[in-house]
């Protein structure tokens, strides 16, 4: 809110309290505002100021000669009339003092006391070396709405030389005390139309100073930049890079690198966690946020729980896309609350004893029970807090079994799901046996799998097939997730306080004639004992029990999978390796330059995004080590696959495919690769996806990088990447597969790359979490105990229940 003085204006007949935060021009005689109520500026040099012609404006009312304002001149000989319209928009939701500020804000403006706007033209001032600038001049008028009730729109009229030029920048300096969302700023230049996008916060002048620069529309890389905003185009860049000095305040746009200090709270004994970015556990960068560090720690300060995590202002969610997100984070926390908690707040008791307990969630309503308007529970909470109705624990029904209650269960459905399921980026082409592990044999065993020809051949000939046929027809695949767990099973299933079991597993699938690719066999490995090398091998069986355990061996291969797939595949490919590209782009390009243009919607929401996972998802005690099996290791096993599988030269589909074996080189195919299978959707359909991605990547670059020399050439643009692999991915930055940057053809595979895990990637891993994950049996994101053995308690259960089983179906028949 303004702070008051005793300094008094009339506006229109209304009497307003000025701020003293803004100059406090002296009292002049008396004058007539112009009928219009429309006021003109002069914008040049003070030395071109010339007086009125017959102290008349435009339509004949008298004026004082000596106005109340500058920018009240109206008529000066070799001037032209220019019009800024300015587009605001609006928040969605205010509280009442919001609100009543808000209303004080729109009389501020309407008088000239809101907004500040100068206009910066594209031609040099010779007597000052830089673009030629006008004076700052006052956005006025009372706003406009025009078809979307969310924007306001006001007016600036200028009166500027005939020759200052096309306005190129606009310096806009909010005098307000809270910030502003410019949306656009629209120059009426007589019949040109100049568009400047603003799309941004505008900070209050009392948290900085500095006022925002605001560029217009017009694309091209630094050596194509206009004379007289050339030195703007840097100065804007410097902004945002800051000092890497400090804590960022949530007004401020600065981009920098950090490493991963801040995913665990030394200040809780079980809360600790390593640091990621370090040569013993390597790790991209994230944005930097300046808290303090705990004392005597390297740790940073996480703050206070209600506290939100530092990103740049413009990186923040909309109003529209927090409510989305918070919607989504609200049913997605009672949908994963235990089942205690569910019954407490329910009318039905809903601990799980067999399958049809879970479905039932898919039937039913959970009502919530009626609490009285006292009750501080948790109950109450929700009830008069949240108002979430009576069908909050409802979920919806995930596609996995929308149409087939017990797909979930056959081996061609988990085969499917590793072509076409939530995570399809796994599978490989099985090429030669032994399996061979690369893990140290000195510490994890010999690196033969126990999966042998022998075993193989004998489940391969069940379909018709020797074993050499199946190679050379191509098969045989393979989903291996040995190297990456075996050196985390044994933390793993060391934990205590929130007990889990695990295995590394591997598994072999076999491609059949119809097209179903199917299990063979799978093995689940343990670190090895001096008694016991721990490779247990299952494969299908004819008894009750084998089909079981059978299907408890899957479990545990899901589990794994989906462990896999959030950690490695989701958050570090998709979200922290994109990290240093968007800080890189930013820092580095300015707004104006035709790369940070086109990859500018990719990256949106991604830092936000990535900051509230580091709050509260891959944090310690956060949702990813309560949910999935890692656990506590979560990260580190995130940072061993950085180390020993992230490059960014095979990030592309095309290269990962063929990395993978699913494809083959092939210049007469589609993207030049063959599919190995023909019916796997993620490839074919991400294919697609891929070359038109390509095709518009391609065809943008080579407009803007005509000559031969002008990626070389472009300043910026070298930054950038050199950024990317030097800052960004520090501890990477030796690798000897980083791209060049030297050719049109360079820079159009890296934006592809870039553009493809943003977009068609992020979206083949993120948007089929609930409908195969849904239903947890189908995708377990944790286990609670291995696979029993012969004389094994548990081992007895099993074949007992499955004995009584059999003797009943006997006696239905």
């Amino acid at each position: 809110m303004f702070v008051t003085s005793p300094v008094k204006t009339n506006f229109y007949g209304v009497s307003l309290v000025r701020s003293p935060a803004f100059p406090i021009l002296p009292r002049r005689r008396q004058h007539i505002v112009p009928s219009s109520r429309q006021v003109r500026a002069v914008i040049s040099r003070e030395e071109k100021s010339v007086d009125q012609e017959d102290g008349k404006n435009l339509n004949g009312s008298l004026i004082s000669s000596s106005p109340a304002f500058p920018w009240q001149r109206s008529k000066y000989e070799g001037t032209k009339t220019v019009v800024a319209v300015v587009k605001i928009r609006k928040k969605m939701r205010e509280k009442l003092t919001e609100r009543l500020e808000h209303q004080l804000e729109l009389l501020m403006k309407a008088i000239g006391q809101g907004m500040l706007i100068q206009l910066v033209s594209e031609e040099i001032d010779p007597e000052t070396g830089s673009g030629r600038r006008s004076s700052e001049t006052p956005v006025l008028g009372l706003p406009k709405e025009r078809n979307n009730p969310r924007y306001l729109e006001f007016t600036a009229n200028f009166t500027v030389p005939t020759d200052f030029g096309k306005p190129g920048a606009i310096f806009v300096t909010n005098l307000l005390s809270s910030e502003i969302c410019l949306s656009e700023i629209i120059i009426h230049d007589g019949s040109d139309t100049i568009l400047f996008p603003g799309n941004t916060w505008i900070h209050s002048r009392n948290d900085n100073p500095e006022g925002r620069i605001i560029f217009t529309s017009q694309t091209c890389i630094p050596s194509h930049t206009p004379a007289g905003i050339k030195e703007l185009r840097e100065k804007d860049l410097t902004s945002v890079r800051g000092n890497g000095k400090g804590e960022r305040k949530p007004h401020e746009r600065i981009y920098d690198y950090d490493i991963y200090n801040d995913i665990g709270d030394p200040r809780k004994k079980d809360r600790v966690r390593p640091i990621l970015g370090v040569p013993e556990r390597p790790y991209p960068r994230r944005c930097r946020s300046g808290r303090p560090l705990l004392p005597d720690t390297p740790f940073e300060s996480r703050g206070k729980d209600k506290d939100e995590f530092y990103v740049p202002r413009d990186e923040v969610f909309e109003d529209i896309k927090r409510d989305t997100f918070r919607a989504g984070r609200f049913k997605a926390l009672f949908h994963n609350l235990v089942p205690s908690i569910a019954a407490a707040l329910s009318n039905l008791d809903i601990p799980f004893t067999c399958f049809s307990d879970i479905d039932r969630l898919y039937k039913s309503d959970i009502v919530l029970r009626h609490t009285e308007t006292q009750d501080k529970g948790l109950g109450g909470f929700i009830d008069g807090i949240l108002n979430v109705g009576e069908t909050l624990l409802r979920y919806d029904t995930p596609a996995v079994i929308k149409w087939d209650r017990f797909a979930w269960l056959r081996d061609n459905e988990f085969g499917r799901q590793a072509l076409a399921g939530v995570n399809p980026v796994n599978i490989e082409l099985l090429k030669e046996l032994p399996i061979r592990s690369k893990l140290d044999p000195a510490l994890y065993g010999s690196p033969e799998s126990a999966l042998t020809e022998e075993v193989i051949a004998r489940e391969v000939l069940h379909y018709g097939m020797t074993l050499e046929q199946a190679f050379e027809e191509k098969r045989l695949f393979l989903l291996d997730y040995h190297d990456i767990l075996l050196p985390f099973v044994d933390k793993i299933n060391s934990i205590k306080e929130d007990p889990r079991k695990t295995y590394a597993s591997r598994t072999i699938f076999f491609y059949s004639k119809a097209g179903a690719l199917r299990p063979l066999a799978i093995e689940l490995s343990l670190p090895p004992t001096p008694e016991n090398e721990n490779k247990f091998v299952y494969a299908h069986g004819h008894d009750a029990t084998t089909h079981w355990i059978w299907k408890l061996a899957k479990a545990h291969v899901c589990s794994n999978d989906a462990g896999v797939h959030q950690l490695v595949n989701h958050w570090l490919r998709t979200h922290a390796c994109m990290e240093p590209y968007i800080i890189a782009t930013n820092r580095q390009l300015s707004s104006m330059h035709p790369v940070y243009k086109l990859l500018h919607p990719h990256m949106r929401y991604t830092l936000e995004i990535n900051a509230r996972a580091r709050k509260s998802l891959i944090n310690g005690g956060g949702i990813i080590e309560s949910c999935f099996t890692p656990g506590k290791y979560a990260m580190e096993l995130s940072s061993a696959a950085y180390k020993s599988m992230w490059r960014f030269d095979m990030e592309g589909l095309p290269a990962d495919l063929i990395r993978r074996g699913m494809a083959e080189e092939d210049s007469s195919a589609e993207c030049g690769v063959k599919l190995v299978i023909e019916d796997y959707p993620y490839a074919a359909d991400g294919l697609l996806i891929w070359k038109a991605i390509k095709n518009l990547v391609e065809s943008y670059v080579k407009h803007f990088y005509s000559d031969p020399n002008s990626i070389t050439s472009d300043l910026e643009l070298q930054a950038w990447w050199d950024e990317i692999k030097n800052k960004g991915h520090y501890d990477k930055k030796d690798e000897p597969w980083w791209p060049k940057l030297n050719t049109t053809q360079d820079l159009t595979e890296i934006l592809t790359n870039m553009i493809w895990i943003a977009s068609g990637q992020h979206a083949a891993l993120n948007f089929g979490q609930y409908p195969f994950g849904g239903y947890v049996p189908n995708r377990p994101t944790l286990l609670r105990k291995l696979i029993p053995h012969e004389n094994d308690p548990d081992y007895e259960i099993v074949c007992m229940v499955n004995s009584a089983i059999d003797k009943r179906r006997k006696t239905i028949t």
